[in-house]
């Protein structure tokens, strides 16, 4: 049976891919998507996740979420997310509508029904989960894995050390990652790895289905920006993120994961927003995630190109 997922995007260009992956894929079953504050302000990512729905050709309800951190205001998105992402896709208008139901009341509802099969996969800030669990702490042992794509331990790309999904807001990161359930982290240590290049895109053209094209589209922006802003091992390639998240659910051998104990920095001037991941053995607190340090670059690229080039 496909694996029933909600993803919780701030699409985004990475988050595009990772809606088209979750929508077409023989192996997911995505029964929901809510969207959250973070890669750009949170009405202009729900229409972007509508628009990825309907010019792929599939119907997925879509609920907005929160609009601003937990506990931070004064919010202020990092200059460079613009520059990879922008407020709109290059993709035709929805023409579909976003749900009337909040995201948080949603997820909550949906959870307390459920008979506990439905992953969590966050692939921007961690805002609605928290909330959700904050407000109905009842629904985690209904949630079997949450699978997070964000965190860094190597290399941020907010700060030197912080990764945007967390530093976005810090303290709903803390909230989820203590929840005591099972996580799965894809950090920006294993997403550096399995990089999408502008060959692979003309692959993408080639193979000409919706979601090829449109994934074509929002990648080569996403080299554009990364190689003018954030240059990669090899210039003419990027990070697509929040795929490789969704992709480690179909087939975990695409990334290699660490069982570790995670916790997040709130208060440090030079660290706030951190992941602070404690790789020794037998020392400090008990293992909280499966972080992942590595990923398989030709297999990820691979799945893309054949999820990808399948129709609604």
């Amino acid at each position: 049976m496909p694996q029933k997922i909600i993803l919780d995007v701030d699409t985004g260009t990475d988050d595009a891919v990772a809606l088209m992956v979750a929508a077409l894929s023989p192996d997911i079953d995505l029964i929901g998507a809510t969207t959250v504050n973070g890669n750009t302000l949170v009405h202009f990512c729900t229409e972007n996740t509508l628009r990825v729905f309907d010019y792929i050709g599939v119907q997925i309800p879509v609920f907005e979420g929160m609009s601003l951190p937990l506990s931070r205001p004064d919010f202020e998105r990092d200059e460079d997310s613009s520059s990879i992402h922008g407020d709109l896709l290059d993709l035709p208008p929805a023409t579909s509508q976003k749900q009337a139901q909040h995201a948080v009341d949603w997820l909550i509802e949906t959870y307390l029904a459920s008979a506990g099969d439905i992953i969590l996969v966050p692939v921007g800030p961690l805002t609605n989960v928290a909330a959700a669990i904050r407000k109905a702490p009842q629904i985690l042992e209904k949630i079997p894995e949450i699978v997070i794509m964000g965190g860094a331990h190597h290399l941020g790309n907010v700060t030197p050390l912080a990764e945007f999904n967390i530093w976005c807001d810090p303290e709903a990161a803390r909230i989820v990652m203590n929840c005591g359930r099972p996580i799965r982290m894809v950090p920006l240590d294993a997403t550096h790895r399995a990089l999408v290049s502008r060959a692979d895109c003309v692959e993408f053209r080639r193979i000409g289905t919706p979601a090829t094209i449109a994934t074509a589209v929002v990648v080569e922006r996403r080299i554009g920006a990364y190689d003018a802003g954030q240059p990669m091992a090899r210039l003419g390639a990027a990070p697509v993120h929040d795929a490789l998240a969704v992709c480690a659910i179909i087939d975990p051998g695409v990334i290699t994961t660490e069982l570790i104990h995670v916790d997040v920095e709130v208060q440090g001037p030079l660290t706030d927003g951190v992941t602070v991941c404690d790789f020794r053995r037998g020392r400090g607190k008990a293992p909280n995630t499966h972080f992942a340090v590595d990923a398989d670059e030709a297999k990820f690229v691979a799945m893309l190109k054949d999820i990808l080039g399948r129709t609604a």
